[in-house]
């Protein structure tokens, strides 16, 4: 009887696991699944738009025209907006519904991804979005958005930059500037004082994260060389 028993416990126990292996399994498939449908796609979208001859400023339109500065309201806590942001709006293009301002390269972290008009809940979910500030390759600071995913896409792997590590900024007129990372720092979800800051009339980017526990944020400065 006591065999019976102990047969039935181990029958038992021996499922849970299975179940719990075919689990694991399938949300690391996912994960996988979602970084390379999502690198993919970017990659495809990137490719077509950002090829040197399909940027181009339209006749009888100056950069400085288009240039627009946005003013924000802005919920720090969530990272979140639902207004466009300040953009360089020289040549209309969209990815999956949502505007774009230019691209990010990251070498470094293999990051290569639209930067979108806008961060909120959904936009996000598609690419990193700007924040806030003076517009891409712009003088001044633009803060970039993006999610910090167990599945290594977007901002997930920030944590591994460090000084001296290269940013490409590519915006819709074709100016590809590179920035080399000088600050990188955690913070509470409520500083915004990085986004303000001045400048010195230099061009800056800043890149916000999330920390892996999603307690602090993740705050990287680079600037033009």
């Amino acid at each position: 009887m006591r065999e019976k028993k102990f047969n039935k416990v181990l029958t038992i126990i021996l499922v849970i696991v299975v179940i719990a292996i075919f689990i694991i399994i399938g949300f690391w498939g996912y994960d996988l699944y979602q970084r390379y449908y999502i690198n993919t796609s970017a990659n495809e979208y990137l490719e077509q738009e950002f090829s040197t001859n399909r940027i181009r400023v339209p006749r009888n339109t100056t950069v400085e025209e288009e240039v627009q500065n946005v003013s924000l309201n802005i919920d720090v806590n969530e990272i979140e907006s639902n207004n466009s942001t300040t953009s360089n709006r020289v040549a209309k293009q969209t990815y999956k519904g949502y505007a774009v301002l230019g691209r990010i390269e990251i070498p470094k972290t293999k990051v290569n991804y639209p930067v979108l008009d806008r961060t909120s809940d959904a936009s996000m979910k598609v690419s990193v979005g700007v924040l806030y500030g003076v517009g891409l390759n712009e003088i001044g600071n633009t803060v970039i958005a993006g999610h910090n995913y167990r599945n290594g896409t977007f901002f997930s792997n920030n944590k591994n930059l460090q000084n001296g590590d290269l940013i490409y900024i590519t915006d819709l007129t074709g100016r590809r500037i590179k920035y080399t990372i000088y600050n990188v720092y955690e913070t509470s979800s409520s500083d915004f004082e990085y986004a303000t800051r001045d400048t010195a009339g230099k061009r800056e980017i800043s890149l916000t994260t999330c920390t892996a526990d999603v307690n602090a944020r993740l705050v990287i400065w680079a600037r033009e060389d």
